[in-house]
């Protein structure tokens, strides 16, 4: 008896404190959840995970697997998402799960989201067009890469079968998903063409100057392992050149795709350049297609933009940031670090749900310190030469205004995706 309490003595220990830090843990998961649901932060933004509590064993894998922080947490013993609004849709815990109880899928029961068919091999609802990257609700940059690629080795499987167009594949876009998918046409020996709208590096392009962006080990098609974990929009930007040149891919820039119709057992894919007649094409643009105006008087005055390049450019400017996402709290805070600036930021919301924790942070200190002017529950009603007018707080008020940077998000591009016949879904909580 007394043999059998030295063994049961250490396991009682070891039990009692793993018991009492799955107690503390609970106890942090349940603070998260708390402030996460008092500050309105409970809707994703995009792609999440979708837990079913009889499936999932507490195992916690997928909270170790997240590379985001505190996202997942334990409750009651089963995984739950405690901060949604902070969610990138990695997917490493889909992956890592061992009882396959995560989902990733797109909205909510609240909010759907609106995403083109797109099949398990990147194929819309219309055969030969293909989807990936951000269009297709993919915005990370390694999800980027790694579908553009897996959608090109779906497309030269077909290329044999296909026999008469000039060209076996047309990619539209030059972002992530479009220079993978371009390597790999490449790769492939497929004839090919790669167009972009506006300038190399698809949304990073556009990106304030000097802002991190997070990405993952990927592989590249005719490059090898791309290894960035943490850089600068420019190191990003000068990487893909270096890419582009090490491989000798060509892309045509400043070429707007149109219209595309099928035209006998191909597609002619008419541009603001001429017409490509293609067996395939691949659709690797971002989801904004248009900047969402305001639609208010003023609006279309040159100082008025709708993306922020540089913040040096406004130094000793009044300037009014409109928006309550990730982009407008970046440009808020990035043109109110230069010298000289007065900057407002003006939401229609109660709260910055969609932004990241650390921008909300941003906001928050530089509001304190008077280096920024925060209006929620706001609306901008006419904009003029030389000042704003904006409802707050019940009343009209007027403040100067030198330039007006409009971060509304954009329209999905749905007209264009309807006339080439595919089809667009709204997503509730649904992969």
């Amino acid at each position: 008896m007394q043999a059998l309490a030295i063994y049961l003595g250490p396991l009682g220990v070891l039990w009692g404190i793993f018991l009492a830090r799955a107690k503390f843990a609970e106890r942090r998961s349940l603070r998260i959840k708390a402030e996460a649901v008092a500050a309105g932060l409970t809707e994703p933004a995009s792609l999440h995970p979708k837990i079913d509590p009889s499936l999932c064993i507490g195992c916690a894998t997928c909270i170790s697997a997240c590379p985001e922080g505190k996202i997942l947490g334990l409750v009651n013993g089963k995984a739950e998402l405690l901060e949604p609004s902070h969610c990138i849709g990695h997917g490493a815990c889909a992956t890592s799960c061992p009882m396959h109880s995560i989902e990733l899928v797109f909205g909510t029961e609240k909010r759907g989201v609106d995403i083109p068919h797109v099949g398990p091999d990147f194929q819309s609802n219309v055969p030969g067009i293909y989807i990936a990257g951000e269009l297709g609700g993919m915005g990370l940059i390694r999800n980027a890469i790694e579908q553009g690629r897996q959608a090109m080795g779906q497309i030269a499987k077909a290329a044999p079968s296909r026999a008469g167009p000039p060209l076996d594949v047309v990619v539209v876009g030059a972002g992530p998903a479009g220079i993978s998918a371009s390597l790999a046409a490449m790769k492939a020996g497929l004839r090919l063409i790669t167009i972009e709208q506006d300038s190399f590096g698809g949304t990073v392009a556009h990106f304030p100057r000097g802002k991190l962006v997070m990405t993952a080990p990927a592989e590249l098609p005719l490059y090898g392992q791309v290894n960035l974990r943490e850089t600068s929009k420019e190191d990003l930007l000068a990487f893909w050149e270096q890419v582009k040149n090490n491989t000798g891919l060509k892309i045509t820039y400043e070429e707007r795709v149109e219209k595309i119709e099928r035209e006998g057992a191909a597609f002619r894919v008419a541009t603001t350049r001429g017409s490509h007649l293609t067996g395939a094409v691949l659709l690797a643009i971002g989801r904004r297609g248009t900047p969402r105006m305001l639609g208010v008087p003023g609006e279309d005055q040159e100082k008025v933009v709708y993306r922020l390049i540089d913040p040096e450019q406004y130094r000793n400017r009044a300037v009014l940031v409109v928006g309550g996402g990730d982009s407008a709290l970046e440009a808020a805070t990035s043109i109110a670090s230069e010298p000289g600036t007065t900057v407002t930021l003006s939401y229609r919301g109660d709260g910055f749900s969609r932004a990241k924790l650390k921008n909300r942070d941003r906001v928050s200190e530089m509001e304190k310190t008077n280096r920024l002017r925060v209006m929620l529950q706001s609306e901008v009603l006419q904009i003029e030469p030389k000042q704003v007018t904006i409802e707050f707080a019940g009343k009209t008020e007027s403040i100067a205004n030198d330039a007006v940077i409009v971060c509304a998000g954009g329209i999905l591009p749905t007209p264009f995706l309807k006339s080439a016949g595919i089809n667009i879904e709204t997503k509730y909580g649904t992969a």
